[in-house]
Formats: C-alpha cells, sequence, structure tokens
C-alpha cells in the first residue's frame, strides 16, 4: 500500500522547509509511507500576525488546487504553529488534516500535567493562548513566553539557540513547566540540543503532527491487512 504523507509550510521560506525535512527523516521507516514536504511559495516569508493566518487559507486551497497529486495524499499536516488555513484545509480535503499546534499540545497534554511555550514574538502569545483556552487545556499551560526573533531570523543559530535556552529555564524552573513545546515550525533544529540542556521532554509541533498521523496511517493500513476473524 503506497501511502503519502504530505507536510505544507505555509510560509515561503524555503530553508525552514528544509529544516522541517530533515527533522521528519526519522519518520521515514522502511515500507513505511512516504513523507513529502513542500513550500507554500505564494505565503509570507513567516507567519507572524494575525493578519498572516486569516490571510493564508485562500492561497492554501490554491495550491491545493493547483497540485491534485498532493490534495490526494493518505493525511495533511500543516506545518505551523498557528495552524493558519486548518479549518478551510479540513472543509476542503479529503483527507484529515492535522494541525501543528493542535497536535503539540494535545502531545503535551498527554506527557506531562503542565507545559510551557517557546513563542517567537510576543504579539503571537495571545493567539497562542486562545488556542489553548478553546482546546480546554488552559489550566495546564504553564506560560507562553517568546524569544523576540522572527521566523527568518531564527537562521542565526547561536542567537536564537541562547535566547530559546533562557525561555525554556524560565519555563521550567519559574513556571513548573515539565515539557516545552517549541513555537514555531522554523525552530525544529534545535529541538534535540534544547531537550538536552534542559532535561525534560522538549516537543517540535511538526514531529508531533507527523508523529499522529503516521500512527493513524499505520493503524489504518493494519485493520486492512488483518485476518477476519473465524465465527465462533
Amino acid at each position: 500500500m503506497n501511502q503519502m504523507l504530505f507536510v505544507i509550510n505555509p510560509n515561503s521560506t524555503q530553508a525552514v522547509t528544509d529544516h522541517i525535512d530533515r527533522a521528519l527523516e526519522p519518520f521515514r521507516i522502511p515500507a513505511g509511507p512516504r513523507i513529502v514536504c513542500a513550500t507554500l511559495a505564494s505565503g509570507p516569508p513567516g507567519i507572524e500576525t494575525q493578519a498572516h493566518v486569516d490571510g493564508i487559507s485562500e492561497k492554501l486551497i490554491a495550491y491545493f488546487d493547483a497540485h491534485p497529486e498532493h490534495a490526494r495524499a493518505d493525511a495533511v499536516v500543516l506545518a505551523c504553529f498557528s495552524d493558519p488555513g486548518f479549518h478551510a484545509m479540513r472543509e476542503t480535503l479529503a483527507a484529515p488534516v492535522y494541525g501543528s499546534a493542535e497536535c503539540a499540545y494535545l502531545t503535551a497534554a498527554a506527557m506531562v500535567d503542565r507545559f510551557g511555550v517557546i513563542s517567537i514574538l510576543s504579539r503571537a502569545v495571545p493567539r497562542h493562548k486562545r488556542q489553548v483556552r478553546l482546546m480546554g487545556l488552559e489550566h495546564r499551560l504553564a506560560e507562553d513566553l517568546a524569544i523576540e526573533i522572527g521566523v527568518t531570523g531564527l537562521a542565526d543559530e547561536e542567537v536564537t539557540f541562547a535566547r530559546m535556552q533562557d525561555v525554556g529555564r524560565t519555563l521550567k524552573e519559574r513556571h513548573g513547566a515539565r515539557a516545552v513545546i517549541m513555537g514555531c515550525a522554523g525552530m525544529a533544529r534545535y529541538r534535540a540540543r534544547l531537550e538536552q540542556v534542559l532535561d525534560i521532554p522538549v516537543i517540535d509541533p511538526t514531529q508531533a503532527a507527523v508523529a499522529i498521523a503516521l500512527g493513524a496511517l499505520l493503524a489504518r493500513r493494519a485493520g486492512v491487512a488483518a485476518p477476519a476473524r473465524r465465527a465462533a
């Protein structure tokens, strides 16, 4: 069964997609679903404001109209922590659509009692907290703090990682977070190093969404392959 899991980065920064693609390499298991990543060239360089979020649905739907091979994927992951265009994609595509933020919050809540979020910019924090509240997980959020670096600025690894360490330690030591979510798909390259420094689980949102989607695809495959039980 040739299944495909399609991952779309809704910003136009190819470097972000490249880092996402590398972070997903461990999920490319032998005989498993193909994992294909792509960049939305018509998107902004980074999804950093509510205006960016509100304006992306039409562009995403146009992308899938122009790329029917991706619209026919067995599962689709939206690789952006704001989950922009999420509901429009679910309404339009036949395949199940997994939002990275939603999956990251659910993963964190399944692992620990209280989790924190490392955001890129302070103006993103109210948007994140609104989604947490709508998911009924507000009581599990230790805090959401920003490193004050935009999406394209995440390429400066020395500055970015230093600020992520500082914010991560604050979330852990001052706010009691027992796991940390990286609040941007562009942070994918920093997950393993940050987890080693903080000594608590660090969750990459796209990895979280792909893990859930991959599990569902493999379960579906197992169900198809399972032999029918004989009547007693």
